[in-house]
């Protein structure tokens, strides 16, 4: 929910492809603690200065597609990719239902009726044989590879694989073996009801890629237009942080969500371990929550060692420093093997919630509005109306219309909630 959500970050300017944002506030929902907002943000890249795309696209269109937010709604979305395409761009289509086949060879992007005319034919029907889809999408995009652009599969499915390689372990094994060939994959996932995340999302992460779910056609503009770069030109890939916090001043930390992209912390130095990509403009949020150093907070525990000292497992130095914390971080150039390492302290004041910026704000509303919804243990004092006003002050210019949407989304779930209770 948080990364649905842009930020006013500030555009890289030095040798790396991103830059990085850090700001800490008093935590919202728990006044004891902080809250730790970084940033990253994508080099922009104008549109005509991308390089030449060559994409497959790889369409399901089993019987599990035929309901009215599935293949017409993809048909649309579509529609709108295909008019941002350039004449040095070029296009395949690959289907696959009970069989995997190529209904259109790759195609210039000028050629806008052609592709669409593929697009328009197809229809739903039949078993969903995603496996063999993905070789042969593999297959054409390396068949027409051009070196130095953008080779591209972009896979739009409701994830409902069965029949073929259709277990996640496969899937994994599969991805992993064509990734090394220079060829990326993007994930659109459309449908309701049967709709196979944790498949989509296999791909997409192992695949060098990125998923988006898109359930209305305003949805198919913000991933397919409005973040075109983003969603299709990889600027590093593998990219990967690590935190290290400065004991005299921070006792615990919680990172809230991103419970599926956790890494051990040896993994931080291993090249060979894979990560998530960043594209051209795109930004990643990340929201700790901190417990002071100091504070009588009780925190979970290990049993007294045996053999030593808890305290002489770790050593801290410049215990004494104006540091909070210290941000690394590890990624690859698109086209490399060896990650390039860069760090950034973090050190100043705590400022209050009201005196922190917008991104800040907003970002915590939206973690307010998530944990009230799951329930979540950690929620503290958070209430729906708290967290409205919080976004309410801080929506910004909001162009788009995204954060006032979520601001809605907010007083609908007050009123359920009162309407339940006065059942």
């Amino acid at each position: 929910m948080i990364n649905y959500f842009k930020y006013d970050y500030p555009e890289p300017t030095g040798e790396h492809p991103f830059s990085v944002y850090t700001e800490m506030a008093v935590c919202p929902w728990n006044t004891n603690h902080y809250l730790l907002h970084v940033g990253l943000k994508g080099k922009s890249i104008d549109k005509s200065s991308l390089p030449p795309s060559n994409i497959v696209f790889l369409l399901d269109v089993s019987g599990s597609m035929s309901s009215p937010n599935k293949l017409p709604l993809l048909k649309s979305a579509f529609g709108l990719l295909v008019n941002e395409l350039r004449p040095q761009d070029k296009v395949a289509i690959v289907v696959y239902a009970g069989a995997a086949g190529l209904v259109l060879e790759s195609t210039p992007g000028n050629k806008k009726e052609t592709i669409m005319a593929a697009i328009d034919n197809l229809e739903a029907g039949g078993s969903t044989a995603g496996g063999e889809g993905l070789k042969l999408a593999y297959s054409e995009a390396q068949k027409n590879f051009i070196k130095g652009g953008n080779n591209r599969i972009i896979l739009a499915t409701d994830g409902d694989f069965n029949v073929g390689e259709s277990s996640n372990g496969g899937m994994e094994r599969l991805i992993e073996e064509k990734r090394e060939e220079g060829v990326f994959i993007t994930v659109l996932g459309f449908g309701m009801g049967n709709i196979k995340d944790d498949k989509m999302e296999i791909i997409a992460d192992k695949g060098n890629g990125n998923y988006s779910y898109i359930d209305n056609l305003q949805e198919a503009r913000k991933v397919l237009v409005r973040e075109f770069g983003g969603t299709l030109f990889t600027i590093a890939k593998d990219v990967k942080f690590q935190i290290e916090f400065n004991p005299s001043r921070i006792k615990a930390y919680r990172l809230i969500g991103y419970e599926n992209r956790i890494l051990n912390d040896e993994d931080f130095n291993d090249d060979k371990k894979d990560a998530g990509e960043m594209g051209a403009g795109h930004n990643v949020t990340a929201l700790y929550e901190l417990i002071p150093a100091g504070s009588d907070e009780r925190i979970p525990s290990v049993d007294p060692l045996k053999y030593q000292k808890n305290e002489e497992k770790i050593t801290p130095t410049n215990v004494n420093s104006t540091e909070y914390l210290t941000i690394k971080l590890r990624y690859k150039k698109p086209d490399g093997n060896t990650s390039i390492l860069m760090d950034k302290p973090v050190k100043g004041s705590v400022s209050s919630i009201d005196d922190a910026s917008d991104n800040l704000r907003f970002a915590a509303a939206v973690s307010e509005f998530g944990m009230i919804l799951r329930n979540s243990e950690f929620k503290g004092n958070s209430t729906l109306g708290g967290a409205s006003d919080l976004a309410r002050g801080s929506r910004g210019a909001d162009e788009d219309g995204y954060r006032s949407e979520l601001i809605r989304l907010m007083g609908t779930v007050k009123d359920m909630k009162v309407m339940a209770e006065n059942k």
